[in-house]
């Protein structure tokens, strides 16, 4: 069912300095900041040949990512997001396997204009999975 691993996603707690050490340290190339308001966050993605990071920084004070960064002050992995080619039909079938998908269970549109879902990580060995369309 899940395809290839579409990227591993980072909070950080400085955008700018991460972003700075993916360009500069690693000489990655990275993407410019896009704010995806409809999930709270601002975005940005490095480039690398067989997936991508994704560096995620709170937009606004209800972020998640905010609450995740105070549990978490330096940042971390957040989530881990696969390729399916039916969100809908993963969906369903994780759903009847008693897997939870949080929010209301709809997909949304993610950062590649594409729809995601959410994954509990208590059903995924401690790992937030989000599922993107292929």
């Amino acid at each position: 069912m899940i395809g290839r691993l579409n990227h591993v996603a980072i909070a950080v707690p400085d955008l700018d300095a991460a972003c700075a050490t993916y360009r500069g340290a690693l000489g990655a190339n990275v993407s410019a900041p896009e704010d995806l308001p409809e999930h709270g966050v601002t975005v940005v993605f490095v480039e690398l040949p067989n997936t991508k990071i994704e560096l995620l920084y709170p937009l606004g004070e209800a972020s998640p990512i905010a609450a995740f960064l105070e549990k978490n002050p330096s940042g971390g992995m957040h989530h881990v997001c696969y390729e399916v080619d039916d969100i809908l039909a993963a969906r369903d079938r994780l759903k009847a396997e008693g897997a939870r998908v949080l929010g209301d269970g709809e997909p949304k549109n993610g950062a590649h204009g594409k729809p995601v879902l959410f994954l509990h990580p208590k059903d995924f060995a401690g790992t937030l999975v989000e599922l993107e369309q292929a």
